[in-house]
């Protein structure tokens, strides 16, 4: 998740909004609403909009939201940066989807084990291997590294003020990297049409985000050398 955010956060006082904050929280507001609705969209038309809600036909679902929800969550973090904008600003933005967010992450693994369980093929990580096409085993692995530091993101409060602790959030943003590359090659929803170009645009965003916040991070001034 991004750094604006945790579910586990104590309320802000509620500022006084200016026209440029209304701007910033309209387009965070819309980006999650959107890009929740799209994944929403293409769940449904795969499905034929024939929804028996079972646990195989759920769990893409609910991994796509929490992807689309925290992607939503990088991109209002940059634009509040962009327009200056104060995080309290966003509190309440972040403070609710977060929650959603932290839910979605649990059910999306949760239902899949559970069910796998039920067919007879164990836990993970061999239940999850057996899912999947041969070859392709370590990409679920690789979710279930991710989903561990979107987790470990959420002890901040507890640990945020180790030395170790920087190393997390760097982790959590290196994670949602890895879901972008974890839904290509192993995503049902996202091996052909018009999402799979979404899903790659959504990609790209983030490494331009996470490109644009390491480099104001470390990058250090040269002076110019006289001539």
């Amino acid at each position: 998740m991004s750094k604006d955010t945790s579910v586990s956060g104590a309320p802000a006082a509620k500022p006084i909004l200016s026209s440029q904050d209304k701007r910033c929280l309209y387009i965070a507001w819309t980006l999650t609403a959107l890009s929740s609705a799209l994944a929403l969209y293409v769940w449904g038309h795969m499905s034929g909009w024939h929804f028996s809600f079972e646990p195989y036909q759920l769990f893409p679902l609910l991994g796509l939201l929490a992807f689309s929800i925290m992607w939503a969550h990088y991109v209002a973090t940059f634009i509040r940066k962009m327009f200056h904008v104060k995080p309290p600003v966003l509190s309440y933005y972040f403070r609710s989807t977060s929650k959603v967010v932290l839910a979605l992450l649990f059910l999306h693994p949760g239902i899949i084990i559970y069910q796998r369980f039920r067919d007879g093929y164990g836990l993970p990580p061999g239940s999850y291997m057996s899912y999947v096409a041969p070859g392709l085993g370590w990409v679920t692995l690789l979710g279930t590294v991710a989903w561990v530091a979107f987790i470990a993101f959420e002890f901040r409060h507890k640990y945020g003020k180790k030395s170790w602790w920087k190393y997390i959030p760097m982790a959590g943003d290196a994670a949602m990297l890895a879901i972008v590359y974890h839904g290509l090659r192993i995503g049902d929803h996202l091996q052909t049409g018009f999402y799979r170009s979404v899903w790659i645009g959504y990609g790209v965003s983030l490494v331009l985000v996470l490109g644009y916040n390491y480099y104001r991070k470390y990058a250090k001034v040269i002076p110019a050398k006289a001539i």
